[in-house]
């Protein structure tokens, strides 16, 4: 369960959802260069401060911590709103602050808490994230970073190698942005390429053990979301039901889609506990947090999957049209399943 402060910042942020119609507008921003929409964004930062929240207060942030960020993101996962909140709130303020670099805390956190300044993370090869794209060789940079979430628009970025993080400016000589095409239309996915880029290093520490960190809260940042986008299309099916007639009577009263909808319900609220349940124990450091995150990953995964699959054929052949949203939500789930990679089941030690 989530605290009576943490429902209150859920209520705050969907109601301003629903205020702003962010689900409608996700169809006007896909085709912009943000790819989001802007006032949005600075609604939810200077009226909720989502930015903020993960963020410590000596860095201009609250200092909430890492499971309240989720659950805005969880939010944002309602309506597919693709605000830089994942990208730069969560994983760039996160990758920032595992650097161990105080100098570059004081000079990027506070931007992010406030709005004003995004980051991107640079990090995965073709083949995804199980590999590195670009590599260092003292403070140069060369390769290609792939599907980096808002890459094309952030104002710094900040890229991952196997020898540690590094933080470039995206107008430095030697670096190419170019956004590329993805089934989930309401994800902007990009390309960076570096040649010859002069970076700077962040930190001085072991880059392994960032790297793993920082993958585990991607996972459990997306298993928030998930979840969020699923008990959408779980509650947007049911109302559906209600509605549409056959046969004389409305299709929610047959028996074998009411059994239907308890099987999406259920795995809906299993989700739900498992995202929760890594979240904390991210931010708590717990010695099992590498099994919950695992856990909640697949079990996220696989029902945000089926619940949307399921929501389109309960919806009938109005789902499959562009006019409809559960299609987004189809490819989004899709999308999802490979964002960040597939994890394999961490080793325990007893």
């Amino acid at each position: 369960m989530i605290s009576e402060e943490q429902q209150e910042l859920v209520s705050a942020v969907r109601g301003l959802l629903v205020k702003r119609d962010a689900r409608a507008g996700i169809r006007q921003s896909m085709d912009t260069d943000l790819g989001y929409d802007p006032k949005l964004w600075a609604q939810l930062c200077e009226q909720v401060g989502v930015a903020a929240l993960a963020i410590p207060e000596e860095y201009g942030g609250f200092g909430a911590g890492l499971p309240e960020s989720l659950l805005v993101v969880g939010e944002l996962g309602r309506t597919l709103a693709d605000v830089p909140m994942l990208g730069s709130a969560v994983l760039g303020a996160q990758a920032v602050l595992l650097s161990g670099d105080s100098e570059a805390c004081e000079r990027l956190l506070p931007g992010i808490a406030e709005g004003t300044r995004t980051l991107a993370v640079c990090w995965a090869d073709a083949t995804g994230w199980d590999e590195f794209g670009v590599r260092a060789d003292g403070d140069t940079l060369d390769g290609t970073a792939h599907y980096v979430l808002g890459g094309t628009i952030a104002d710094t970025l900040i890229v991952v190698t196997a020898s540690g993080l590094f933080e470039v400016e995206p107008s430095a000589a030697g670096v190419e942005r170019r956004q590329v095409a993805a089934m989930d239309p309401s994800r902007a996915l990009s390309e960076i390429t570096f040649t010859g880029a002069a970076a700077r290093r962040l930190g001085t520490g072991d880059p392994a053990p960032v790297a793993d960190r920082l993958r585990q809260i991607a996972w459990a940042a997306l298993a928030a979301e998930q979840v969020g986008a699923a008990e959408y299309c779980l509650e947007a099916t049911v109302e559906y039901t209600k509605s549409r007639v056959q046969f004389g009577r409305v299709i929610g009263s047959f028996q074998a889609l009411k059994h239907r909808m308890a099987d999406m319900y259920v795995l809906a609220e299993s989700a739900k506990s498992t995202a929760l349940t890594a979240a904390i124990a991210l931010a708590e450091e717990s010695p099992s947090a590498a099994e919950d995150v695992w856990v909640a990953r697949r079990q996220c995964t696989e029902a945000f999957s089926t619940i949307t699959a399921e929501a389109i054929q309960l919806h009938g052949g109005i789902a499959i049209t562009w006019e409809h949203d559960a299609h987004l939500y189809f490819k989004r789930a899709h999308g999802d399943a490979q964002l960040f990679g597939t994890p394999k089941r961490p080793v325990v030690h007893s």
